[in-house]
């Protein structure tokens, strides 16, 4: 009876990732999507990240490449018109990144738009994004 149960609760945390430990010689940078949209974390100065979920960088300057998922409400679209989904990709530069610090990249949109802001651990604001493109990403 015991090993059915192990076995479940086992393949119920599977959904459940782990992150690795935090490179004390780095800048940690989380994740926070605003509202219903889903915020994953692409490339660091043009080179692609092999883990969606956070960013890790070296102290210094560094352009973070996210990709920001929601849908646009139906009254953004037009008149009898259902909600789409839409995909952007959002840029954010920052000079001074340092290290053992933690950061977090803000993202969210309005309408068709997508925002995107950089805060540090006092929730200082640092830094605000811009809009990529849009679409297929």
């Amino acid at each position: 009876m015991r090993m059915p149960l192990l076995f479940t609760a086992v393949l119920a945390m599977g959904g459940c990732a782990w992150l690795p430990a935090h490179d004390p010689q780095q800048a940690w940078i989380e994740l926070h999507p605003h509202a219903s949209s889903e915020l994953l974390a692409a490339a660091v100065d043009d080179q692609p990240l092999d883990d969606p979920r956070f960013f890790q960088v070296s102290p210094g300057a560094h352009e973070l490449q996210a990709h920001l998922r929601f849908r646009v409400a139906a009254s953004n679209v037009g008149a009898n018109s259902q909600g789409q989904p839409r995909t952007c990709q959002v840029l954010l530069q920052y000079a001074d990144f340092s290290a053992g610090q933690r950061y977090r990249l803000v993202a969210g949109n309005i309408g068709f738009r997508a925002w995107s802001k950089l805060y540090d651990a006092q929730n200082r604001l640092l830094a605000r994004g811009r809009e990529g493109r849009c679409g297929e990403l």
